[in-house]
């Protein structure tokens, strides 16, 4: 039975009084970062407090302007203080085994449109099929028949545009709903500020580095960019080599804090990179994603042969044989 936008919505203002300090959790990126800023919206005048915190060093250029350019006032979760004042945890875009720190809390609500991973909470509305968890959080704002401000509006404009690539990843007709729902409200010059934020100039050494060590295979490009100070360095990587002709599979390297992040990106074509990351990887470490975009973070200490190479020529030939190895039936 298909529950409506409406009844969703009650069952997500069930969960709350007027005397709660709530806390959002989210692992911060575009989509993570407009969904916070709506929860936050849809609990205004609700609650007590609303804190949004993120469990990641962000440093990405685009996800810093959208944060100072939409004025999101956001802490990093190991800088809250009395975690049980809380009386409700709310975690959008993600679920609880896709990062360590989310284990450490229990969250009452979860909102998604990653894979489910069978976490059950008071409200759970994880919806696979989706573009962007954003479209979700649109959804519930017209139930509650709350008009957007601009900056609300346009971050959840620019999180759809950005987690769909522009429509060309696997959407709904909701995306579409949504996104043309927000385009009546957004600051598209201020969207277009954000998605053509300024690369910090310490990330260009990492473009050199890549276009020195990349393995081209066929139409599939791997690189290892050593230490990063960041795995997002490895997906703008990623989706740099996306953009280059024949490519159609790219996947990026990096390690970061004794793990090894690899990003993986490709054309959506009968292919599907969730799938692949799991079966490469999954044993290892979280691996996961989408049918052309995923992730795999892996323990250096999980694989002797990963813990032993200190070669970054080696570790992508670690990579690379373990991919074709774990994937011999279903193919790359």
């Amino acid at each position: 039975m298909t529950i409506s936008a409406s009844e969703k919505l009650r069952r997500f203002y069930a969960q709350f009084s007027s005397t709660d300090h709530v806390l959002i959790l989210i692992n911060a990126d575009p989509d993570a970062i407009a969904s916070a800023m709506a929860a936050r919206r849809l609990l205004w005048r609700k609650v007590s407090s609303i804190t949004i915190s993120g469990v990641n060093v962000i440093k990405r250029p685009d996800n810093l302007a959208m944060i100072r350019l939409l004025g999101v006032k956001l802490i990093h979760a190991d800088e809250l203080c009395h975690k049980t004042r809380f009386h409700r945890i709310v975690l959008l875009d993600s679920q609880p085994n896709h990062h360590e720190i989310f284990e450490k809390f229990a969250p009452d609500i979860i909102i998604d449109h990653h894979p489910d991973t069978g976490y059950k909470a008071s409200v759970t509305d994880i919806r696979p099929n989706y573009g962007a968890t954003a479209t979700i959080m649109t959804e519930y704002l017209r139930a509650a028949n709350i008009k957007p401000s601009v900056r609300l509006a346009t971050g959840l404009f620019h999180a759809i545009k950005n987690d769909t690539s522009n429509f060309e990843r696997k959407t709904l007709s909701e995306d579409l709903k949504a996104f043309q729902f927000l385009f009546r409200y957004a600051n598209i010059t201020l969207a277009r500020k954000i998605e053509h934020a300024d690369i910090r100039l310490d990330f260009l050494k990492y473009f050199k580095i890549a276009l020195q060590n990349m393995r081209m295979n066929k139409s599939r490009v791997f690189v290892h960019l050593g230490s990063v100070v960041t795995p997002d360095v490895c997906v703008l990587i990623a989706d740099f080599f996306m953009r280059v002709n024949p490519v159609a599979w790219s996947i990026v390297s990096g390690i970061y804090e004794n793990k090894l992040v690899i990003i993986f990106r490709n054309d959506g074509i009968r292919k599907n990179a969730g799938k692949l990351a799991k079966r490469s990887f999954g044993e290892l470490g979280s691996a996961g994603g989408h049918q052309s975009m995923a992730r795999a973070e892996i323990p250096v200490s999980a694989s002797k042969s990963l813990s032993m190479c200190g070669d970054d020529k080696k570790i992508t030939q670690w990579i690379i044989s373990r991919i074709e190895q774990k994937n011999k039936k279903s193919g790359i």
